[in-house]
């Protein structure tokens, strides 16, 4: 018999949502408002790598909405842009978008994405993924056309691109999960929902 545990995404993200609904899964939106920027400080300060990073941010959302339901199965996720030499977080304008993009472009980064499932303040489950992206070597004029056209939907998203809309014509390589790309390890955790008799098998 299917489990009758109740679902909440941690998380304000339209495309983490999206890949959630698109998936068939039952689920309400409670955005944990847990200090980000902290965590991430703190990381860099120990010279935590990307996915350890996102890995602390994901449980802690969870973490905290859990206190608030803990009967609950809350999922928690968080993802980060990495180059050799920096991390990048949304931009907080458009402004800091475009430029986000040229430094990117004409090189290779990794998007860190990490997930769990928190119930009672109890971790069940958690995963990671590091997809690597290669940017093309675009043009200043195709930046602003760019971000013409996409708008303040790039204020949402970590190295101001959706690869679902017009940010695939950003790239010429691309290499690892889709929808961790998204923001989220979908097909494991579906596995994990499965095995705890949320979903069918």
């Amino acid at each position: 018999m299917p489990s009758n545990e109740r679902l909440i995404l941690a998380s304000a993200s339209t495309a983490r949502a999206a890949l959630l609904a698109g998936a068939g899964l039952d689920f309400t939106i409670v955005p944990s408002a847990f200090d980000e920027d902290a965590v991430k400080r703190e990381a860099l300060r120990r010279g935590d790598s990307p996915v350890t990073c996102v890995e602390l941010l994901a449980v802690a959302k969870a973490s905290a909405v859990s206190r608030l339901h803990p009967g609950a199965l809350v999922i928690g996720a968080d993802q980060l842009l990495a180059t050799d030499t920096c991390w990048f977080d949304k931009p907080r304008d458009l402004e800091a978008a475009r430029g986000q993009l040229r430094l990117l472009r004409g090189r290779t980064h990794q998007l860190a994405t990490a997930a769990c499932v928190v119930r009672a303040g109890r971790t069940l489950w958690q995963a990671h993924s590091l997809p690597e992206l290669t940017m093309r070597d675009f043009s200043d004029s195709f930046v602003e056309t760019y971000v013409a056209a996409e708008g303040d939907a790039l204020l949402g998203s970590v190295g101001s691109y959706r690869l679902e809309g017009r940010g695939v014509q950003l790239f010429e390589r691309i290499s690892g999960d889709y929808f961790a790309i998204l923001g989220l390890p979908l097909v494991e955790l579906l596995g994990f929902l499965r095995d705890r008799k949320v979903l069918a098998r």
